[in-house]
């Protein structure tokens, strides 16, 4: 076989198919010399080819470039890199360590792949990770279309691919559970819960290795291929069977009406702290890609597990965008969430950015590729720089995780105190909070839990976190979760107690999608998953985590419940405003008026524990009343009067049993009257409909 290699080019960076052979591209700055290995096999233990790249002849400014003609599709593929191991000066070069393109398409070697030998003295070139050349412009997207739903219209279901159909009880074939395969056969059950977008918790390649010992990391918040789909949510374990069968779940979801926002996590890699191994970027040019501390030896730790990727870096940055640009053109996702986001707007020193300088943030929002795709900003990072806020003010396109609205909904349904006009801006889209005027309100993503905390069944029937499982000694997970176990710690079999528990899921997920704001569901809270009061179950790959196909079963009433909460939601325009509702008592424009237990009388006081408001959309003759009561005695309370042929309806009623607590829109209930008894602990809303449109129904 020859060996005949040419000089190559410095871009794409990557490894990129052309006809007449492969051409490999890869950033190192302070690099001295680097290896291309080729491997005949996933597995191999040795490579068959090592090429080494000429620093006069392949190297364009600091890229380093070969084209192999005599290689196509399919080649397996790392490299090491030589430099110098000086960690006073930033330098982490281990040439015993084989790395992998962070621009690699596709991954394997997961069978050999050993953590400890990257991190231990020794040659690793036996149990590492290694790249596959793949052609992504071959696959046939027929058409593909995206659905491009307007924050308006979107109901986002956050979910975890292998978690959502992993239980036996899928009735899926063993090897589609817990994969994308899997994710298409369970599309009819997200079309009729009416679900419109899917979050994905990560699917970039990430270590599952990256945990306490004897755990593996499940949520896989430990990216180490941000352009590779992660190789155990794909039935088809060739090397390039992910991509595909990714792209075959991206193309029935749009067939189905559903976008794909992936949440991706560019704050920070598997590789570690300083005691943790190397896998890629640390070895290619770490002072490069990751914030160090002054004395270059340590790294600052903002994400909370262990580094912080350099993200305002022009290569950093470059990478982060090129990744986005591949998933939107290749893999036709639909939009993104971005772990710590806060992370982003730190330089490359780590101080926070002014907010008018140039930033990752901003050129991500401005990019044409990426223009109409949903941007969605978990707006702080672990080391305090919170931001909630300040990604809708400054950023023209951004939407929010909003943290208050989880923590403040919580708060006044569990009975605190204090918490009626909080709840009054979340319910209103929080305007103290997104204060700029110009922008939709619909940007708040609004959500009473996510995969990081407790679920809905665990926030009303535990006080304090039961983390013992992860190995940190229940110390793991945040103590701030405004629970209430509603007078039991766990699972109990009393069923006041339980018909309680019920009534608070009921009241929080009325909250969610009567609020302005795009509302976002935890996957399982439809029918109340739980994960036996652990909330950190990052390390919990088991039916702990797992959706219990079950449960669809045993709580029918639940998830229809929300089903028809979600088509409440959807079919009134009034919660289809982007703009914020005028507070206002008569208005031609769709505004919301404030009322107490009596009308035009809200009770702002410390020690209110109930609200109303009426909202109101004349131009599509919808109105509503809506009664919150967080105390623990009923209250009666008044009505606003109606036109002649008018009367209100009851569409909500959370103290009802779960088979009557939401009425379809042609099947809502008559009220006589102008007064309603709101039960302890309760959420109503009425509706109001002509006499003559009821006869006609």
């Amino acid at each position: 076989m020859t060996t005949h290699t040419e000089q190559g080019k410095s871009y794409p960076v990557g490894a990129t198919v052309y006809p007449d052979g492969v051409n490999f591209c890869l950033f190192s700055k302070h690099a001295t010399k680097i290896e291309l290995l080729l491997f005949d096999e996933p597995n191999a233990p040795k490579p068959s080819r090592i090429l080494t790249l000429d620093p006069k002849y392949n190297r364009t400014f600091f890229y380093w470039h070969i084209f192999v003609p005599w290689i196509g599709e399919g080649q397996v593929y790392a490299y090491r890199v030589h430099g110098p191991n000086a960690p006073e000066r930033g330098h982490r070069f281990n040439p015993e360590k084989v790395v992998l393109d962070p621009y690699a398409k596709a991954i394997v070697g997961h069978e050999i792949y050993d953590r400890t030998a990257a991190i231990e003295p020794g040659d690793n070139v036996d149990r590492c990770l290694r790249g596959v050349v793949v052609d992504t412009g071959t696959y046939d997207w027929e058409d593909d279309t995206p659905p491009k739903t307007p924050y308006s219209s979107s109901i986002i279901y956050e979910m975890h691919v292998g978690g959502f159909t992993r239980n036996r009880n899928s009735e899926l074939p063993t090897e589609k559970r817990g994969t994308f395969a899997g994710l298409i056969e369970k599309i009819p059950y997200l079309q009729e819960l009416g679900v419109t977008a899917v979050e994905l918790l990560p699917v970039h390649y990430f270590d599952p290795a990256d945990a306490m010992p004897g755990l593996t990391n499940y949520w896989g918040y430990s990216t180490i291929g941000f352009f590779a789909p992660y190789y155990e949510y794909s039935s088809d374990r060739s090397p390039a069977g992910p991509l595909n069968e990714f792209r075959d779940m991206v193309k029935a979801l749009h067939k189905a009406g559903i976008e794909v926002i992936l949440d991706v996590v560019f704050n920070h890699t598997a590789e570690g702290d300083e005691r943790g191994p190397t896998l890629s970027f640390r070895g290619i040019d770490n002072k490069t890609y990751y914030i160090l501390d002054a004395d270059k030896e340590n790294y600052i730790n903002y994400s909370g597990c262990g580094n912080t990727l350099k993200g305002n870096h022009p290569i950093v940055g470059k990478l982060i965008l090129d990744c986005l640009h591949y998933w939107v053109s290749e893999m036709h996702v639909d939009g993104f969430r971005f772990d710590l986001a806060a992370a982003l707007w730190r330089s490359p020193n780590g101080e926070p950015i002014r907010t008018e300088g140039y930033n990752v943030i901003w050129a991500i929002e401005s990019d044409p590729v990426l223009a109409g795709t949903k941007l969605i900003a978990e707006a702080w990072d672990a080391a305090g720089l919170y931001s909630v806020g300040q990604f809708i003010e400054y950023a023209d396109w951004f939407s929010e995780w909003n943290g208050p609205f989880r923590d403040d909904v919580r708060a006044f349904v569990r009975g605190d105190t204090g918490m009626v006009a909080k709840i009054a801006a979340r319910i209103l889209g929080s305007p103290d909070i997104y204060k700029r005027p110009d922008t939709d309100v619909n940007r708040s993503i609004n959500f009473v839990t996510c995969h990081d905390g407790f679920t809905l069944n665990d926030l009303v029937s535990y006080n304090r976190k039961h983390n013992e499982a992860n190995g940190e000694a229940n110390r793991d997970g945040t103590n701030d979760n405004f629970s209430w176990n509603c007078g039991f710690e766990g699972e109990t079999r009393n069923p006041a107690i339980e018909l309680l528990r019920q009534q608070q899921i009921k009241n929080l997920l009325t909250i969610l999608f009567l609020s302005q704001g795009t509302p976002m569901l935890l996957m399982g809270d439809e029918v109340r998953r739980t994960q036996k009061g652990n909330n950190n179950a990052y390390c919990q790959n088991n039916e702990l985590s797992w959706f219990d196909w079950s449960a669809v079963d045993k709580q029918a009433d639940l998830w229809c419940f929300v089903r028809r909460l979600i088509d409440f939601n959807k079919r009134l325009e009034l919660f289809r405003q982007e703009k914020l509702l005028e507070v206002a008592y008569t208005s031609l424009e769709p505004h919301l008026s404030w009322h107490g237990t009596r009308l035009s009388k809200p009770d702002w006081s410390e020690d209110s524990r109930s609200l109303a408001f009426s909202v109101r959309n004349p131009k599509n003759n919808e109105y509503l009343h809506v009664l919150l009561n967080a105390y623990w005695e009923p209250l009666l309370f008044e009505l606003p009067p109606l036109g002649k042929g008018e009367r209100w309806h009851r569409a909500i009623d959370t103290a009802l049993p779960l088979s009557e607590a939401v009425c379809p829109l042609d099947g809502t209930v008559p009220i006589e009257g102008y007064t309603y008894l709101a039960r302890a602990r309760s959420s109503v809303v009425l509706i109001v409909k002509s006499i003559e449109r009821v006869d006609e129904q």
